[in-house]
Formats: structure tokens, C-alpha cells, sequence
């Protein structure tokens, strides 16, 4: 209940609009590089670059300054302290022009392209406008609503009510932009044969359910399988109440890829309050393999599942995991991890292998933690371990256990970790106009 009284308290000021307008600025025009081999430098310069506008509209970015749901000041209490980006001393020198494609596995993805942008105000508004789409050819929704979580009086209750969730199945070409100061209290659920989709801006909470209901589900289908995905400047939240009758599972998947999904990125989102944020992989036997990018993202205050990967292929670059409670990065069934230029604190377990019958693999590379003393008892991040169920391994003496095996076919420059520390909350979440991180 103290969570929930701040996410009152800070609704109590209503939505701080934000108008940001987007174009093209040489400040992004170097971010970007190579990595041509597996196991490979990743940090050449060259590529294309990736500044310039919006993508899709030029007015499509920036809701709230996190006034919807509490925002950056709400989750944890980690902010306190830190350096600002451009601050004295910091890594971070601001911020720079939005991404116009992804970086990453989604590297392909358009959305809705140039299509003229369709303004959805409610969850039904949506859902009928993306039944009545063909289903190719470029649709950009445009949703303006706003939900008012401050009449949530106990998160506990939300899990005993229907789910709400608008369903994109079998349909591709479609960008769903939050406007300036809209929330949502539904969930998306991108299904089946749904190829080349953008979820962007949009800021969900606490969406009713439980066990039925995730923020933003991919998942493929007998009808086929979702591919080019980019999943960016999001916030997204729920509470970590544990509730009677359903314990840590009042809220089910905050971002879930399973049963053949495939290239999707996860860029500059803000996740937050959350007990399992991200599973990559529906059971042990779901070896389909999968490749997904989480970049430049915020996880505060959570518990597990950052992410869960069972079998495939994950690129951990230039997220901050800040009070992960139970386990952060869990590699699982053969899965390969490269775990890049990140920032762990207060993290337990913050790369492990544990509860399948069979282990995966991770490469660590040019992250704050650098060597078995940087996880060790008494450390300066703040690491813990646990020893987990039988077969458990966790990466105590903080070595690579495996080469990354394959090329990632994109190019990408990774930030200093210091500067992730420094910067990156003043671009992740949605009411940001869009930004990425400037470094020195």
C-alpha cells in the first residue's frame, strides 16, 4: 500500500504534457558500429546513422513526464543521489535525437510506415480500428487516451477482474504510438502472423487479469509466428503487492516474446514495480529459437525475468538494472546471452542459470561489474547471490562461460556503463520526446 499511496499522491498533479518536436540532428549521427564476428569488438565506429525524426509522425512522440503513473521519481528509491545527465562530472551529456529504426535483432521493423495517423481515445476505439485494417500496407494508431490509476484503490483487486487487452493477430505493418499525456490501463497482445510492429510512447499500468492478462505479449501461434518488432520508450508498470490467492501473480507479464517469436528490440523503456517482467521462452520445451535486443533500458524496482531466456539468443547492451530483487539476467535451456556495457545495482543474482533441466551460456563484456571482487561479499554495487535449486550456476566469479556463436548482424555502438549509470533515466519511459542518450 505505501507504493500505491505515492502513485496517488504523484496522480494528484494530473498529467504534465510534454510537446516534442522531432527532426534530424547530427548529436545521433555517430551512434552506431560493427560487430562483424561472434565473440567480435563490438565498439567500431562506422554504420549508418540513426538520428532523425519520429518515424512515423513528426508530433507522434512525448506523453507524460511520468506524472500518468508516478514516473522516474516514483519507482524505488534509487534516483535520489544520482547525477543528472550533463551534470557535473557525469558520463552523460543529455540527450540526442529519437531513433528513426531500431538497433538491434527488430532492425527491419517500419510499423505503419508514412501511413496517416488513425487517433484511438479508449481500448475499444482501437481494437475496432485494427479489425477493420486489411492487415497490410501501414496503419499508425494514434492513442490519446488517458486512465486515471489514482481510482485504483487496491492493486490486489485488479487480478479478480476481466482482462483487457487489445489483440493485433495475424496483421502486420502497424505502429501503435502513445500521444502527448495518454495512459492505458490494457494490455496489447501482438499474435500469430503479425509482422513489422511498433509499440511506441505508450505508458500501461496496472492492467486487471492476472494470469490473463500481460502489458505487451508476443506470441506465435498455429496461424504463424510475430517477427520485426521494436518495442520502445515505453512505461510500463504494475505494482510488487503479493496478494491473497495470487500471490506474485496479481500481474502477469510485464513484456513476454514465447512460442516463436523472433527479432524483436527492446529499447529505452522504463519498467518498473514489477514481480516478472520479461519471459523469453513459454516452457522448457519452447526451442523455437528466438532473437531479441533489450537496449538502453531502465528496470527498477522488480523482482525477476530481466529476462527469463529459455533456449536463443539475447543482446543485453546498455540496460540499467537498478533493486532487482530475486534473479535479473536468467539464461536457461541452451540459450546464449551477450550481457554488454551494462549497469548492475542492488541486483541479486544478477546472471544466473536456474530451474530448468538445463543451463544456457553468457558473455560478459565491458560492464560496471568486472571481476569476481566487483560481486563478492561485501561489494560496492550492492550484489547479492542466492544458491538457487539444485543445478543452479550463477555467475559468481563474473566470467564468460561461452563465446557469443553467431554474428548479430547489426550494427550498434554501446555507451560507456558509466554513462548508463549517469543518463539513461533522463531518456528511457515514454513522455521523452523520444530521446536517446547522449554520452561523452
Amino acid at each position: 500500500m505505501r507504493q500505491l499511496r505515492l502513485w496517488v499522491g504523484l496522480m494528484s498533479g494530473g498529467f504534465l504534457a510534454q510537446l516534442a518536436l522531432f527532426g534530424c540532428s547530427s548529436d545521433a549521427a555517430s551512434r552506431s558500429g560493427t560487430n562483424a564476428t561472434a565473440g567480435g569488438d563490438s565498439n567500431v565506429t562506422g554504420g549508418a546513422a540513426n538520428g532523425g525524426g519520429a518515424g512515423t509522425s513528426a508530433a507522434q512522440g512525448g506523453a507524460s513526464a511520468g506524472s500518468s503513473s508516478g514516473g522516474s521519481s516514483a519507482a524505488g528509491s534509487g534516483s535520489a543521489g544520482m547525477p543528472a545527465a550533463g551534470a557535473a562530472g557525469s558520463a552523460a551529456d543529455g540527450t540526442s535525437a529519437p531513433e528513426t529504426t531500431p538497433v538491434g535483432y527488430g532492425q527491419k521493423t517500419t510499423g505503419g510506415g508514412n501511413a496517416t495517423p488513425v487517433s484511438v481515445s479508449t481500448m475499444a476505439e482501437m481494437q475496432a480500428a485494427i479489425d477493420a485494417y486489411p492487415g497490410s500496407g501501414g496503419l499508425v494508431l494514434n492513442y490519446t487516451g488517458k486512465f486515471d490509476f489514482s481510482t485504483i484503490s487496491d492493486p490486489c483487486v485488479q487480478h479478480t477482474l476481466p482482462a483487457q487487452t487489445v489483440e493485433i493477430k495475424g496483421k502486420s505493418d502497424i505502429s501503435v504510438i502513445g500521444a502527448d499525456g495518454s495512459s492505458a490501463n490494457f494490455g496489447l497482445h501482438i499474435a500469430a502472423a503479425s509482422n513489422n510492429i511498433i509499440v511506441r510512447n505508450m505508458t500501461i499500468g496496472l492492467a486487471p487479469g492476472g494470469a490473463d492478462s500481460d502489458l505487451i505479449s508476443i506470441e506465435g501461434m498455429s496461424a504463424g509466428f510475430p517477427s520485426n518488432v521494436w518495442i520502445d520508450h515505453n512505461e510500463l508498470f504494475t505494482s510488487l503487492a503479493v496478494c491473497p490467492g495470487a500471490g506474485d501473480t496479481a500481474f502477469d507479464g510485464m513484456l513476454d516474446a514465447k512460442k516463436g517469436a523472433d527479432n524483436i528490440t527492446v529499447s529505452y523503456n522504463y519498467m518498473h514495480d514489477h514481480h516478472k517482467v520479461s519471459l523469453n521462452g513459454f516452457t522448457d520445451d519452447d526451442a523455437a529459437v528466438r532473437h531479441i535486443t533489450f537496449h538502453h533500458n531502465l528496470f527498477e524496482n522488480i523482482g525477476s525475468r530481466v529476462p527469463l531466456q529459455r533456449h536463443g539468443y539475447s543482446h543485453m547492451l546498455n540496460n540499467y538494472f537498478y533493486q532487482v530483487l530475486t534473479t535479473g539476467i536468467n539464461v536457461r535451456m541452451g540459450g546464449f546471452s551477450l550481457v554488454e556495457a551494462n549497469y548492475f545495482e542492488k541486483v541479486k543474482d544478477p546472471v544466473t542459470a536456474r530451474d530448468s533441466s538445463a543451463i544456457g551460456y553468457w558473455d560478459l563484456r565491458d560492464n560496471n561489474l568486472a571481476s569476481a571482487a566487483d560481486v563478492g561479499p561485501g561489494n560496492r554495487f550492492g550484489i547479492t547471490w542466492d544458491n538457487g535449486n539444485a543445478g543452479t550456476v550463477n555467475a559468481t566469479d563474473w566470467t564468460t562461460t561461452m563465446a557469443y556463436p553467431e554474428p548479430l548482424g547489426y550494427t550498434y555502438h554501446a555507451d560507456p556503463f558509466q554513462c548508463i549509470h549517469d543518463g539513461l533515466r533522463a531518456a528511457a519511459g515514454a513522455g521523452k520526446g523520444l530521446a536517446t542518450l547522449k554520452c561523452h
